[in-house]
C-alpha cells in the first residue's frame, strides 16, 4: 500500500505560479500602456496642429508691422503667401489686423479683413493658405506666432528617444490642494517674468527619497508638473520636462494621483525654438537623478 500524498504543497505551487503570470501580466499590460501613450504623444507633436508647426516669433513693435513674404515686410512669411497681405496694427496692448484687399484670411471659417486680436485666445487665430498667425504673449511682450504645415522643423524631425521602461519610477503622490490658487512668479526660457497659477502641491516618495513639487492645473482636470532632475543637460533636455496626471481621486487620507516619470516628455521648446516654455520653479529642481521619460532630442544631444 502506497502512502497518501498530500496536495497542499501542489496548492502552494499552483498559487506562486498563477501569482506570477498575473504579475507577468500586468508588467506586460502597463509596458504596452506606456508604449502606447508614447507613440499617442508624437503623434500629437508631429501632427497638422502640433508644435513642429510652429515656425515663427515676430515681435510685435509700436505702430505699424507689416506682414506678408515680401523681404521688406516686418514680418517676413514663407513663399506660399502673398507678397504684401495686410499688417498688424500695435498700440498700447491693442493688436488689430488689416488685411489686404484680394488677400484670402480667414478668422473661424469666415473670411475677414480686419480683427482686433488678444494674447493666446483659441478662437482668434487668422489662417492664410496653411499658416495660422496669431498674437502671442511672453511675459510683457507680445508677439505673432506664426504655425505652418510645411515648417522645415516639421519635415526634419528625427523622432524621439526614451529612456527604457522603470516602474520604479511610477509612484502614487499625495495631492494637496491650495485653498485658493497662488500666483507665483517665474521665468520662461528666454528669460521673460511670467505668473503661475499654483493649485497646490505634491507630495511622494521616490527611491527612498522624499519630494514635494507645485502642480498647476491642465484642460483635462488633471494636474500640471514642470520639473528638473539631475540628468538636465547630460541625459535630459536641461531646462525641464512635463507631466500630465489625470484627475485627483479621492483616498483615505485626502487626495492622491498617479505620478509616472516613465510618461515624463519634453517641453516644445526640446525641438522649437519658437516656442516659450516655463522653467521650473525652485522647488521642482529635484536634486535626483531620473533615467526615466524622455530623453534629450537628438539636435540638442550633438
Amino acid at each position: 500500500m502506497y502512502p497518501r500524498l498530500s496536495l497542499r504543497p501542489f496548492a502552494w505551487l499552483a498559487a506562486a505560479v498563477f501569482l506570477a503570470a498575473h504579475v507577468v501580466l500586468a508588467d506586460a499590460a502597463y509596458q504596452q500602456s506606456v508604449e502606447n501613450w508614447r507613440k499617442g504623444y508624437q503623434a500629437s507633436l508631429t501632427s497638422d496642429t502640433g508644435w513642429l508647426t510652429v515656425s515663427g516669433l515676430f515681435w510685435l513693435k509700436e505702430g505699424a508691422n507689416r506682414f506678408g513674404s515680401d523681404r521688406s515686410n516686418e514680418i517676413v512669411l514663407p513663399a506660399s503667401a502673398p507678397a504684401h497681405a495686410g499688417v498688424f496694427e500695435f498700440h498700447g496692448s491693442k493688436t488689430t489686423a488689416r488685411i489686404e484687399p484680394g488677400v484670402l484670411v480667414t478668422l473661424n471659417g469666415r473670411q475677414v479683413q480686419t480683427a482686433e486680436l488678444h494674447p493666446d485666445v483659441a478662437t482668434e487665430r487668422l489662417v492664410l493658405g496653411d499658416l495660422t498667425l496669431y498674437v502671442h504673449a511672453s511675459g510683457n511682450r507680445l508677439a505673432i506666432r506664426m504655425k505652418d504645415k510645411n515648417s522645415q522643423l516639421r519635415k526634419e524631425f528625427s523622432g524621439l528617444h526614451w529612456f527604457p521602461i522603470d516602474e520604479s519610477y511610477r509612484v502614487t503622490a499625495r495631492y494637496v490642494p491650495y485653498d485658493a490658487p497662488r500666483q507665483i512668479d517665474s521665468q520662461n526660457v528666454l528669460g521673460d517674468p511670467i505668473k503661475l497659477d499654483i493649485v497646490g502641491y505634491l507630495a511622494f516618495s521616490l527611491h527612498g527619497q522624499d519630494f514635494k513639487v507645485e502642480v498647476e492645473q491642465n484642460n483635462d482636470g488633471g494636474l500640471f508638473v514642470v520639473f528638473r532632475d539631475l540628468t538636465a543637460g547630460k541625459e535630459t533636455y536641461p531646462a525641464s520636462r512635463f507631466i500630465d496626471t489625470d484627475p485627483p481621486k479621492a483616498a483615505v487620507n485626502g487626495k492622491t494621483v498617479d505620478l509616472d516619470f516613465n510618461k515624463a516628455y519634453n517641453p516644445p521648446c526640446a525641438y522649437n525654438p519658437y516656442t516659450t516654455c516655463p522653467l521650473p520653479v525652485p522647488g521642482n529642481r529635484m536634486k535626483i537623478a531620473i533615467p526615466a521619460g524622455e530623453k534629450i532630442y537628438q539636435e540638442h544631444a550633438r
